[in-house]
């Protein structure tokens, strides 16, 4: 029985004095039956300390599976979780997007529940939730099979069926690690050694006879896992290393309705109609060659059109707002590199050096030390600042072989840098302008929705970050006020900062809701420093600029990648590698196509005419399957009148029009920018 009460601050700002050991579902049923029902897990946070959403937000990573939970930043719990102290509290129902995560990780308990109770030999790793659905790694001498994934299937809904409370127990540490020594359970062994202190109690989660390692939380039943399903199987070394044993990773997917399951397959059969790499192929647009290797880009040239676009608006939208434009070497002594701090803590993503006649020297993975160098070429002072280097230079990775996916992840890439040496007194300002420029190049090349993320550092994580906790505090708080000047809301998400700096991550969402990271504003007080960079104040001393880096395509590769996935191929008029195609009705009709094609082409639209001896309709069809904006046709008719019958993508034949307005319809969708036809 409690000897005390505590208080528990709900969203709409009342406070409830309750006993101590009063659970959120006790709460939940004291609003309304109907509350607690639609609940699935609780979100806690500190009354007295401004925190962020650390727990809630960071994912199924290892560590926030095994790991003690952090009291003092927000975090998940169960329904069924004793309050102890006074709290902030947040009932999380079904269309809360962390309340999915918790179902996908119930869900792989189920799938591990299934899995022993038809394999009762099988040795368990462990089961995250991941942005598409879940998986769980098994030992097993025996390979599954798809029989086996369809009998482990229908297994799972007869454990949802029996809707088996998740029930948390606690077990001394040294009674469980004897315990799966004793069971031969190798990874579970593993995990408790790694992610507990000995002496302390291991959290474990029972649903009906199956008992997991694991922090949770999770919904309160197995019966809320209403829609589940095993999607494939793959192979996967244990701890990543192929001197251990392989495991058997098997993935899935769940949701709170068979609606929203039905909803996700159709969005994924609609995401591959529109992968990049199969619409590369079909338009031309590039390859990666087997014979030069993973990773490497070739720009076919309806491809290169579209760069050259890409690139040519965003090198006069830099000079519009006071950018100097710069080039950078491809190589540079690996001494640079050190300097840099690059050689320590990037060296894992850099090419291995070259030993040449007179240094070793490194390919650059990025343009920022180049862009130092001008800067230290000449003196500066306080009128010379801010200096804004930008470049579109090409930049070299080492990604390993599985990790490299088409336009998305690559070796070699085109890095729309720039840097921005300015005073610290600028700083705040100029990072502004870059948020603004972002936003700028998202909704051009039309996307009109994006998140944002500020990443910081991890202070007991010295090894991976340098610069003391005044210039960190300081970057911080510079990049949070002015996101929050601006109004834009963010997660905050901690040990996710550059080595030099805190950034802020702006995420695009495409026509599928999918985020995609592309923009990135960086703050940097560690370079300048590294370099012994100045100016000459106001003052006539000598000061330490400080830096900011952005990148806002991230990458021409990824931007064009995504740019394909999101138009489906079917690019805006203003972009399209081909604009306009032309359809003589017959052999007679091609020296008029030719007189449009020269006044198109005039008028700077790209222009493609098919003259070959084909049926008219065959050749209205090839040019669609190419995707071009418009397509005009013409015979006797319209060259008698000097007009064009035209055919616009997705809605059809719109008539007849004079070429005239034609080209001044065509010209104002290409000065617009606009996404529509």
């Amino acid at each position: 029985m409690s000897t005390h009460n505590i208080a528990v601050h709900l969203p709409d700002g009342s406070i409830r004095e309750v006993p101590a050991g009063t659970t959120p579902l006790d709460i939940a049923n004291s609003i309304s039956p109907r509350l607690a029902a639609a609940s699935v897990v609780a979100r806690l946070s500190p009354v007295t300390t401004e925190t962020n959403a650390k727990a809630a937000a960071e994912g199924e990573s290892e560590a926030a599976m095994y790991a003690a939970e952090d009291a003092s930043a927000t975090r998940l719990v169960d329904l069924a979780t004793p309050l102890n102290a006074d709290t902030k509290l947040e009932l999380v129902k079904e269309n809360d997007p962390d309340a999915l995560k918790v179902v996908r990780h119930s869900a792989a308990h189920v799938l591990a529940t299934a899995v022993l109770e038809l394999f009762p030999e099988t040795k368990l790793g462990h089961g995250p939730a991941t942005d598409a659905g879940f998986f769980y790694d098994f030992y097993r001498d025996k390979p599954f099979t798809p029989e086996d994934l369809a009998a482990i299937e229908k297994k799972m809904a007869e454990v949802v069926a029996r809707d088996e409370k998740f029930v948390r127990e606690y077990e001394p540490r040294e009674q469980a690690l004897a315990e799966f020594e004793k069971d031969g359970d190798f990874m579970k062994t593993h995990f408790v050694t790694k992610f507990t202190e000995p002496g302390s109690q291991v959290s474990f989660y029972r649903n009906g006879t199956f008992v997991d390692f694991c922090r949770g939380p999770h919904v309160p039943s197995t019966g809320r896992v209403k829609a589940v399903k095993v999607t494939t199987l793959a192979g996967a070394y244990w701890l990543g290393d192929e001197k251990n044993p392989q495991l058997q990773r098997v993935y899935g997917t769940a949701f709170f309705s068979q609606k929203d399951m039905d909803a996700h397959f159709a969005r994924l059969e609609e995401a591959a109609k529109r992968d990049h790499r199969v619409l590369g192929k079909q338009l031309d647009l590039f390859s990666i060659q087997e014979l030069a290797g993973p990773g490497l880009v070739f720009w076919h040239p309806k491809g290169g059109i579209v760069r050259k676009v890409m690139e040519d608006w965003m090198r006069e939208e830099c000079l519009r707002r006071g950018y100097l434009l710069v080039f950078t070497p491809h190589v540079m002594r690996r001494e640079l590199w050190k300097v840099s701090g690059h050689e320590g803590y990037y060296s894992g993503n850099m090419y291995t050096p070259m030993e040449l006649d007179d240094a070793e020297y490194r390919l650059k993975p990025m343009n920022c030390p180049g862009h130092i160098l001008i800067y230290k070429n000449s003196p500066k002072s306080y009128r010379d600042l801010p200096q804004r280097y930008a470049e579109l230079g090409n930049v070299y990775r080492y990604e390993r072989s599985g990790t490299m996916h088409g336009l998305l992840r690559v070796r070699g890439f085109t890095q729309d840098d720039a840097h921005i040496f300015c005073m610290p007194s600028q700083i705040e300002s100029e990072v502004e302008a870059c948020i603004d420029f972002a936003e700028t190049v998202l909704k051009t090349f039309g996307f009109n929705e994006f998140k944002v993320e500020l990443s910081t550092w991890d202070p007991k994580d010295r090894a991976n970050y340098t610069g003391s906790d005044e210039n960190w505090n300081l970057a911080i708080g510079s990049l949070d006020r002015v996101l929050k000047a601006k109004g834009i809301p963010y997660k905050t998400i901690p040990g996710e900062a550059a080595f030099y700096g805190p950034k802020i991550d702006i995420k695009l969402v495409d026509v599928l809701g999918r985020l995609w990271q592309l923009s990135t504003v960086q703050f940097d007080f560690t370079l300048p420093a590294r370099f012994g960079l100045e100016y000459v104040g106001e003052d006539g001393e000598r000061h330490q600029p400080v830096m900011v880096h952005r990148a806002l395509f991230g990458s021409v590769e990824r931007f064009f990648g995504v740019l394909i996935e999101h138009y489906a191929g079917a690019f805006p008029f203003w972009l399209a590698p081909v604009q306009i195609g032309l359809v003589p009705i017959s052999e007679r009709h091609v020296a008029y196509a030719e007189k449009v094609e020269t006044e198109l082409k005039a008028a700077g639209f790209r222009v493609e005419t098919d003259a070959r001896n084909e049926k008219m309709n065959a050749k209205i069809r090839d040019l669609a399957n190419l995707k071009i904006p418009y397509i005009l046709v013409f015979g006797d008719k319209e060259e008698g009148a000097g007009a064009v019958s035209v055919r616009t993508r997705g809605k059809g034949d719109q008539g007849s029009m004079p070429l005239s307005e034609f080209i001044a319809k065509a010209r104002g969708l290409a000065e617009s920018k606009s996404t529509e036809l």
